[in-house]
């Protein structure tokens, strides 16, 4: 009987080879998760424009100052050379003189918004503003300022002057026109960049939605202060209308809608002192219609 086989005690062959070692693996070192950062608060009524309060109240300083620089030093200087012989005190009073002023005002203003907007946070104007052109249904904000004439019967219940310093611009026809196609283009279209597009996304950004329309309305309607005799119960009209169209631009996220608004409301109230008075010859017609534009 043959001895059981013992594969351990077989000879190996001469030529076999060690067996290779096993593969070393390099496992590579796992960096440690970073710490979560803390998530800033969502801006209130979702705004979050760019630029900052300081950058609104800049440009509110560079209005100040250029309305100074044009009434004491460009306009007078200007008038100088139409009118040499011209009293200064007469030139002052002409309606031409402040809708000259007020263009070159709003030149700059226009300028260094832009420039703000596009220079220093790199970001396209009108999207950084929500411009968003409303189209077709831009019909149905027009129409919402032929509604806010409604406020005109409340003017009716508050002390109004019989006389502002607004009143000289319609002493002559070509000066009433000159300030109906004011009233219609780039007064509501800077009114509405500056109150609507810069300063009531900052201020709905920091304390929400319904501050923000009552803070921008309220500066809108101190700005007619002193155009309408330093009446209150203008001003308090006045205010109403920018609470409707501050109203607007919250809603729909968009200036242009506002701006239509705003141009129906001034081109209504043009047209109607415009068919009372005859083509603004007899402004005695007017009533108290003028104290809303």
């Amino acid at each position: 009987m043959s001895a059981p086989e013992n594969p351990q005690l077989e000879p190996q062959p001469l030529n076999s080879e060690p067996p290779a070692p096993a593969p070393f693996v390099v496992v590579p070192f796992a960096a440690p998760a970073p710490a979560p950062q803390p998530t800033l608060p969502a801006p209130r009524a979702g705004e979050n424009p760019v630029w900052s309060g300081w950058d609104v109240l800049l440009i509110l300083v560079l209005t100040a100052v250029t309305f100074v620089v044009a009434q004491v030093v460009v306009i007078p200087g200007l008038f100088r050379l139409v009118y040499p012989h011209g009293n200064l005190t007469d030139l002052s009073q002409k309606p031409a003189l402040a809708l000259v002023s007020q263009l070159l005002l709003y030149v700059v203003m226009a300028f260094y918004m832009v420039g703000l907007v596009q220079g220093k946070y790199h970001t396209r104007f009108w999207q950084a503003i929500r411009w968003n052109w409303p189209g077709i249904a831009g019909v149905s904000f027009v129409g919402v300022g032929v509604l806010m004439l409604g406020f005109d019967l409340l003017g009716r219940f508050l002390p109004m002057p019989k006389n502002t310093p607004f009143d000289q611009f319609f002493d002559e026809p070509f000066d009433a026109y000159l300030t109906a196609v004011f009233a219609v283009t780039l007064g509501p279209l800077m009114e509405e960049l500056f109150f609507r597009g810069f300063l009531y996304p900052v201020v709905a950004r920091r304390w929400g939605a319904v501050s923000g329309v009552l803070l921008t309305a309220l500066p809108f309607g101190l700005m007619h202060f002193y155009q309408y005799g330093n009446s209150w119960g203008a001003v308090l009209i006045v205010f109403m209308v920018g609470v409707v169209l501050t109203t607007v631009r919250a809603m729909t996220k968009s200036v242009a809608a506002s701006f239509l608004a705003h141009v129906g409301y001034n081109a209504t109230l043009m047209a109607l002192v415009a068919w009372s008075t005859d083509g603004f010859k007899h402004m005695e017609k007017a009533g108290m219609l003028l104290f809303r534009l």
